[in-house]
């Protein structure tokens, strides 16, 4: 899955992720809901404005999440078992809608990172995303 080096990549990238999670979240969250309408569905609970406390504080549960994953990559699976079950017996998200929230936190941290956001660690990135998304699925087979 992972190299030493992309792993490495990961670590060092969450530091400079982790002060902005409220931020980071917020945003990957309404530029999902903006860009992939259809995930509101899961949220008639919340207010999905810009600027909503509620999506504020659910994109930071997000991120703390994904934060957990990096810090736990070599049993991630372990490491995200009680989001698995909550979002495939609980939930019942669709797991497409995995992939739609890692694109729009690829793109979010491509703006805040800029040229630090290297082709490595997008590359990187996006096999972490694909595994957080295969373990949030792996309960619905």
């Amino acid at each position: 899955m992972l190299t030493a080096e992309e792993k490495q990549l990961l670590h060092s990238v969450w530091e400079k992720v982790a002060p902005h999670t409220d931020d980071f979240g917020a945003e990957t969250l309404e530029r999902m809901f903006c860009t992939f309408p259809q995930t509101k569905t899961y949220f008639p609970h919340f207010d999905l404005h810009h600027g909503s406390e509620q999506v504020r504080c659910h994109g930071k549960k997000v991120l703390t999440a994904l934060g957990n994953g990096i810090k736990n990559l070599d049993n991630l699976s372990q490491a995200l078992s009680e989001l698995s079950n909550l979002h495939a017996y609980n939930l019942r998200v669709d797991p497409a809608n995995f992939k739609l929230l890692a694109h729009c936190f690829q793109v979010v941290l491509a703006a805040h990172l800029c040229k630090d956001y290297t082709p490595e660690l997008h590359a990187a990135m996006d096999k972490f995303l694909s595994a957080v998304a295969a373990v949030l699925s792996e309960k619905y087979r």
